[in-house]
């Protein structure tokens, strides 16, 4: 019989009051039951919002150094159970171990990261306009901040969220995605070990439609951080916006990456192999569209396919295997459905464009890295995130036309662009409308002490990591100290005081 796990509840780990649950399978051998999680209801939100709110009221008020010295721990037993960690996502997530070992290396420098600016959480003293007056500002926690996150960085992307808001001394309760529960569970746990009172975290396992919305709903979550779909993204900001809440989206991508006539082809092919088919494409980051000059396409194009055919397909836990399986059977559908599209806007699938057969496919959602050509702006297939490994090759004769083809999609998460022009570098890190831009690299990749994310649909102005998230988990206050022992007016004509 599977295991059977539960929530972290007011400093409990409960049953759901619905008493119901879902399985947890192995996306490379849906036949591996994991086990199974809470299908939890709206009445499991309302009890961790409570608990939160007496965790917030003790956590607020400990010294930050301190909490950062906890985060500090998290990322030692990170680092003490890293291989265990990332076989265990491997098998819930699918990506190979080489990446699951870098996801948990993500959370890892996240909490290191955090634990610095514990000593770090900056205000500003300024001069008054006034004789006898002391004017600053500071930064204060919030309360309690509700986490949704995806399922394709099962560890680092939660950690990007909750450690910064831990930092600033706020509660959090995690809703991790109905496909990686697991790993969300084993990083509560360390949380826990750690140290950090247990009515400051809550885990509630569950549906995004029933979990997720309970939580964005409720008046008193005032924070609201969401990685995921535009379209899920735009009725939570909906809600939040009519609610007043603090909310940062972090959603689409359909990341382009430039290859000039004077670009080093061999560096380029390893770039876009590993952006296109890194996570078997599950990347918000990934590269989508190959954006090639017509001098070099043929070249280039040839030289991705042989490399790209001979990609290992496999599960994750194979250390043979290059490319993993998608997550569910929705995502495999999702992509065999793009790939149609673009057959039928008249694009040629050069490689891929099916699942593999044989003995050890037959269980687990693969699908064949795919390379389509002959796209051309504007197509569904150049335009709409897949999230598979597809990569669409645009072809163009110059770098003005291929800003204009990277600038012209709604999303703008990352971009590159190899040269060995430093004048086209330069002009790339300006004209590129993308939070994200790299020169002579993919466009996937993320370093915890920098700003991660985007404009347009992608996001909505906040950033997850470096110094900025800071900024989004707590608030300024300011702070006046007259001691001039009278009545002084600010903002009246001082030449009358």
């Amino acid at each position: 019989m599977p295991e059977t796990f539960k929530n972290f509840i007011a400093g409990e780990w409960v049953a759901p009051r619905t008493g119901a649950y879902f399985e947890n399978r192995n996306p490379a051998d849906w036949e591996d039951v994991i086990g199974c999680f809470p299908r939890s209801g709206p009445d499991d939100v309302t009890r961790a919002v409570a608990s939160a709110q007496r965790g917030f009221a003790q956590w607020s008020r400990t010294p930050a150094p301190i909490r950062g010295e906890v985060l500090h721990r998290v990322g030692d037993l990170l680092v003490q159970r890293k291989d265990a960690i990332a076989r265990a996502m491997t098998r819930e997530m699918g990506k190979v171990l080489a990446e699951t070992r870098g996801d948990v290396q993500e959370g890892i420098d996240t909490a290191h990261y955090a634990h610095t600016e514990g000593r770090r959480l900056f205000g500003r003293t300024v001069p008054s306009e006034l004789r006898n007056k002391w004017a600053m500002s500071f930064r204060r926690p919030i309360g309690v901040a509700g986490l949704i996150t995806p399922f394709n960085f099962p560890l680092a992307i939660p950690t990007w969220k909750m450690f910064p808001a831990l930092l600033c001394g706020n509660a959090v309760i995690f809703k991790p995605a109905e496909d990686v529960p697991h790993t969300a569970h084993l990083l509560v746990e360390i949380l826990l070990e750690a140290g950090l009172p247990p009515e400051v975290v809550q885990l509630v396992h569950g549906e995004g439609s029933v979990v997720g919305k309970a939580m964005v709903e409720h008046p008193e979550v005032p924070v609201v951080s969401f990685t995921g779909s535009t379209d899920t993204g735009s009725v939570i900001g909906a809600t939040c916006g009519r609610m007043h809440k603090r909310l940062s989206l972090e959603m689409g991508g359909k990341n382009a990456m430039i290859v000039m006539d004077d670009a080093d082809l061999d560096l380029a092919l390893d770039g876009v192999l590993w952006g296109a088919f890194g996570t078997t494409g599950q990347r918000c980051t990934a590269t989508s569209r190959l954006v090639v000059h017509e001098r070099v396409h043929d070249k280039l194009v040839k030289m991705l396919c042989d490399r790209a055919e001979r990609l290992h397909l496999g599960p994750g836990l194979d250390a043979q295997t290059d490319v993993g399986p998608l997550i569910n059977e929705d995502a495999r559908k999702k992509v065999e459905y793009y790939v149609d599209v673009g057959r039928d806007e008249g694009a040629e699938v050069l490689i891929g464009g099916e699942r593999p057969t044989g003995k050890g496919f037959e269980r687990g959602w693969f699908y064949k890295p795919t390379v389509v050509d002959g796209v051309r702006a504007g197509m569904r297939v150049e335009q709409e995130e897949i999230f598979g490994p597809v990569l669409s090759v645009i072809t163009v004769g110059s770098l003005d036309e291929a800003i204009g083809v990277h600038n012209d999609v709604k999303y703008g998460l990352s971009g590159s662009l190899y040269t060995r022009d430093v004048n086209a570098a330069f002009r790339a890190m300006g004209e590129l409308d993308s939070g994200i831009t790299y020169v002579n690299a993919p466009t996937i990749g993320a370093e915890a002490h920098l700003p991660f994310g985007g404009v347009k649909q992608t996001g909505n102005g906040h950033r997850e990591g470096g110094w900025e998230v800071y900024d989004f988990y707590s608030e300024t206050k300011v702070v006046y100290v007259d001691f001039s022992g009278k009545l002084q007016r600010a903002q009246i004509d001082t030449e009358s005081q």
